[in-house]
């Protein structure tokens, strides 16, 4: 699935996971969709003698929605014309840079070569040291990916913030949480880009500065020279055959220097002003800064692109989310979906396990099975509560720990358990408060939908506190807490 089909099926998904009250997509519309994108998807397999796949109906499923949704809602329609992101961006930044670099070296005198050009040494001292920090950074284990922020990413990712108005209270909240969720999923593809982008335009800022240089010596007669207060003739001999020893090993046509042409070409001491003399420095700064800068930064570009345009034709998607889990069920296709269920201090009686199967099949589709871990003993350390169970186990759709309502949350109990389930768990956590014991209990008192609430309140602000979402159910009675079938569990990263 290419980079424009799954925003469109990642668009469909978070209108229908917000449009809980089918206020913009009825039941029926869905259902057709669905119906539809089947047909067509089996038909183009056919065509094509290839095997139905997943991911044709979802790109056919996501076409009727939106093609739908933009008949009816014209100011969604102007939504979808936007193209994404900040698309004259990446190709603005790098002319700019050949601009800039073409200024910089301006600065100087125009009828002269400084051979201690401040604006030449800063462009081949920047990208080395550039290049060191990139090296470092590749090397450190558990890095973080880059130093872009969040907003630039996202801005990248989906341009303007903005919504269109006039848009159903639904259509708008699915709009806004599409927006998050894909500067989040798109981040990788986002990063590659800019990588690119900063390579090309570094390499782009260079090629003006040395392109500015050649220009001027066609029209000017350069004088070579330089000039320092600290530095003598020996120290700059020295710094310059360090810095020029590169071309003039790889290119041995180029005219050298000794430290007698260096002493003689000091302004203000009887320095040679010929043509030929400007000449020379002109090609060995120019070859230089194409061997040290535009030719590895050109090469950091590719790489990027190349990364940027995997990601573009193979955009990573996660099907095992019960939003995908759901539709491949209702099409017969994919394998069951499983919730591995971690109970914490709670032990299920035989009404509550058959309510966990149908919070299961409310979640994640009428295939998915439960797999129930043995009550977890309170205050006792997860590692050890856990035993032998491994949280990276293959073939596990969503994890679950299971809490009580009836029981306060505990920062060195409920909270240590929840914290190591999330550093541990690559796919996230979600968390089940059953309300059933609390309820049960406090049943005939008056004001305990009041308690309930405030209980509510207190657990979900304690898991977002702990890295994780939760989702109240009623393991008696599951029908009290209903669970919008392909919206699945609150997941702490889809939120």
């Amino acid at each position: 699935m290419n980079e424009q089909v799954a925003r469109r099926v990642v668009l469909v998904r978070a209108i229908e996971s917000a449009d809980t009250g089918h206020q913009v997509l009825s039941e029926d519309d869905r259902k057709y969709a669905s119906r539809s994108a089947r047909e067509l998807a089996a038909w183009q397999a056919a065509d094509s003698k290839a095997a139905f796949t997943q991911e044709h109906f979802l790109e056919q499923r996501s076409e009727q929605i939106l093609k739908r949704l933009a008949e009816r809602t014209p100011a969604f329609a102007s939504f979808q014309k936007r193209g994404p992101g900040l698309p004259a961006f990446w190709a603005a930044l790098p002319l700019l840079a050949l601009f800039a670099g073409a200024l910089l070296d301006r600065i100087a005198d125009p009828h002269r070569v400084d051979l201690l050009s401040a604006p030449l040494l800063f462009i081949i001292g920047w990208n080395l040291a550039v290049y060191l920090v990139l090296l470092v950074w590749a090397l450190l284990p558990g890095r973080k990916s880059g130093r872009a922020g969040p907003g630039l990413l996202r801005r990248l990712s989906v341009g303007k913030a903005a919504l269109p108005r006039k848009l159903p209270g639904a259509l708008s909240t699915g709009l806004t949480n599409f927006m998050a969720e894909w500067s989040v999923l798109s981040e990788p593809l986002t990063r590659a880009r800019l990588s690119r982008t900063v390579h090309l335009s570094a390499a782009a800022f260079a090629l003006g500065a040395v392109l500015s240089l050649y220009a001027r010596g066609l029209l000017t007669q350069y004088v070579a020279g330089w000039e320092s207060t600290f530095l003598d003739a020996t120290q700059v001999h020295t710094l310059l055959s360090w810095l020029f020893a590169p071309v003039l090993f790889l290119f041995p046509f180029l005219q050298g220097f000794s430290l007698a042409d260096i002493e003689s070409l000091r302004f203000g001491a009887g320095a040679a002003t010929s043509a030929a003399g400007g000449e020379r420095w002109v090609h060995l700064y120019g070859a230089t800064i194409v061997l040290l800068v535009v030719l590895p930064r050109l090469l950091l570009a590719a790489f990027a692109a190349w990364r940027a345009r995997r990601l573009a034709r193979r955009f990573p998607l996660d099907f095992d989310h019960p939003y995908f889990r759901h539709l491949a069920d209702s099409i017969g296709a994919g394998s069951a979906a499983v919730l591995r269920v971690l109970p914490y201090s709670f032990t299920l009686d035989e009404a509550r396990d058959r309510g966990l199967w149908t919070v299961a099949a409310m979640a994640l589709g009428a295939q998915a099975r439960v797999l129930l871990h043995p009550a977890l003993p309170y205050g006792e350390a997860p590692k050890e509560a856990l035993g032998d169970a491994s949280l990276a186990e293959p073939g596990i759709t969503v994890t679950a720990a299971l809490f009580s309502l009836a029981a306060t949350p505990e920062k060195e109990n409920h909270g240590a358990f929840l914290d190591y389930l999330v550093r541990n768990s690559k796919r996230g956590v979600a968390v089940l408060l059953d309300e059933s014991s609390l309820t049960e209990r406090g049943a005939g008192q008056a004001g305990l939908e009041a308690r309930v609430q405030e209980r509510i309140a207190l657990w979900r602000q304690f898991c977002s506190f702990h890295g994780t979402a939760a989702t109240v159910v009623n393991l008696v009675d599951p029908g009290k807490r209903p669970i919008e079938l392909g919206a699945g569990l609150a997941l702490p990263e889809l939120r």
